[in-house]
């Protein structure tokens, strides 16, 4: 059991859970999927879903860490034996683990590009350098497997030393000096942004609301980033809320999570869009826009080297802050199940997650067009591996909202909310129907092979299928008081 391992201020748990939800997620697909879909229609819908769909699963799945107070493999195995329901439900658990390994073993990757900007840019190797240079440069990282490699190695190393280090000396104090500093650094890269960028383009670009610009392909892209975006589906939020304090409440906490998130993207936003109009760039770049079209517009204003490496050290930071979430789940299993020492069960998780990463580094050059998994699969492993986690965590967050919303006792959940009657049902009808509707669009999105316009009508049969399922479960309404 984890009970010895409670966090050890109330607000720690918000700061932990920050720390995962704002990531490269906040900092690079915002901006790009935004820049792509629209600007200001993405965001409204963003917003809409991360507070119809986004708080009510976040609540669902700390409850659900709160209440067994285990890592979620664990955690799922003794819930569903006090609960009476399937062992079945055990797969939330599982489904978690196996995203946080996957998503780690390639997110390390990416993340160690930023090591390689952030020395590029304070070193002043791309001071003045044009668009063709910056292109050539990323293209050669991306070609050079020693140099992914070592990155790799490095942000991966950094990650497991502190979470190795415990739940209070090293993610818990780890996480209250990384967090502000995050925030201190997105503040200094707006402020140049306003000063030597096009800061009115930006605002216009991001809050001008016309669904019109916002096609289904790009309505699911946003319904997806606010689902992603709150690390909800691989285990981070349950294996911290394991650690949460019974005294704290989980729908201010939510809420302030979802708040701070969304503000978090929408000031990188700001501040990257800024760099981008005012070097007269263009913001629909893709994936591109962080490590071409950024490293572009540093190079072309006064100050952009030492601006730039300090955006970079951003990125860095917070990748850091979300990879230790994505360890603790795999490792405090470890620790449940196996007995092991904290410091062996993180060494295991690494060692693992970084010999897969490999695989993830060799898609970008020796294996970029042909390999076992092209042969197999039709894409490179980076790209299976985003697939399936693109599957697994929306799986796994409907099955979260469908076990909390219909296994859980009234009295259990009110114990848990501490909340009224109101609140309550609101949540209890948003987890049970809205939410498992909603992730099913992400989920079905996910399948290259289901047409993106039969999604709708899919996933509305799931609203029929989430009651049904429910009603399986252990008793009618009456009962559960």
């Amino acid at each position: 059991m984890s009970t010895h391992n409670v966090w050890t201020h109330k607000g720690t748990f918000l700061l932990a859970a920050v720390g995962s939800a704002v990531g490269l997620g906040n900092l690079w697909r915002f901006p790009y999927l935004a820049g792509e879909n629209g600007g200001g229609a993405f965001i409204l819908v963003y917003v809409l879903t991360i507070f119809a769909v986004g708080i009510p699963i976040l609540i669902a799945e700390t409850m659900l860490g709160r209440a067994s107070r285990r890592s979620p493999i664990m955690g799922m195995r003794f819930l569903t034996r006090t609960h009476h329901t399937s062992r079945s439900w055990e797969t939330i658990g599982w489904l978690g683990g196996i995203s946080a390994f996957l998503i780690l073993s390639f997110y390390s990757v990416i993340a160690g590009w930023a090591i390689h900007y952030t020395w590029q840019m304070l070193t002043g190797t791309l001071a003045g350098a044009n668009a063709e240079t910056i292109a050539a440069g990323f293209d050669a990282l991306l070609a050079s497997p020693s140099l992914l490699t070592l990155y790799h190695t490095l942000f991966i190393i950094a990650s497991g030393l502190i979470v190795g280090l415990g739940v209070h000396q090293g993610i818990e104090r780890g996480l209250r000096v990384i967090m502000p500093a995050l925030f201190v650094i997105l503040l200094v890269v707006l402020a140049y942004g306003v000063t030597n960028g096009d800061f009115a383009a930006a605002a216009d670009f991001l809050f001008t609301f016309n669904i019109a610009d916002l096609s289904l392909a790009g309505w699911l892209e946003a319904m997806g980033q606010s689902f992603f975006t709150l690390s909800l589906g691989m285990g981070a939020i349950m294996a911290y809320g394991a650690y949460m304090s019974g005294e704290v409440s989980l729908t201010r906490t939510a809420i302030a999570i979802a708040m701070v998130d969304t503000a978090v993207a929408i000031v990188a936003g700001l501040a990257i869009f800024s760099l981008v109009f005012g070097a007269g760039l263009d913001a629909g770049q893709g994936p591109g826009l962080m490590f071409v079209t950024l490293p572009l517009a540093f190079a072309e204003m006064p100050g952009g080297a030492l601006i730039g490496g300090i955006f970079f050290i951003l990125v860095l930071g917070a990748a850091i802050s979300s990879s230790i979430s994505l360890i603790e789940p795999v490792a405090a299993y470890l620790v449940e199940r196996f007995d092991l020492t904290r410091p062996q069960a993180v060494f295991a998780m690494v060692v693992a997650t970084w010999a897969l990463g490999l695989l993830t580094v060799v898609s970008f050059n020796l294996w970029a067009e042909a390999s076992i998994f092209h042969s197999l699969f039709g894409r490179s492993a980076f790209d299976l591996f985003e697939l399936l986690t693109n599957i697994f965590m929306p799986l796994g967050g409907l099955l979260i909202a469908l076990f909390a919303g219909w296994a859980l006792t009234h009295s259990e959940v009110m114990k848990e909310m501490r909340t009224n009657e109101t609140w309550f049902t609101l949540w209890r009808f948003l987890v049970r129907f809205v939410a498992p509707a909603a992730v099913s669009f992400v989920f079905l999105r996910a399948i290259p092979q289901v047409d993106g316009y039969l999604i709708p009508a899919i996933g509305a049969v799931v609203i029929v299928g989430a009651f049904a399922a429910g009603r399986t479960f252990l008793m009618d309404d009456s009962q559960e008081q």
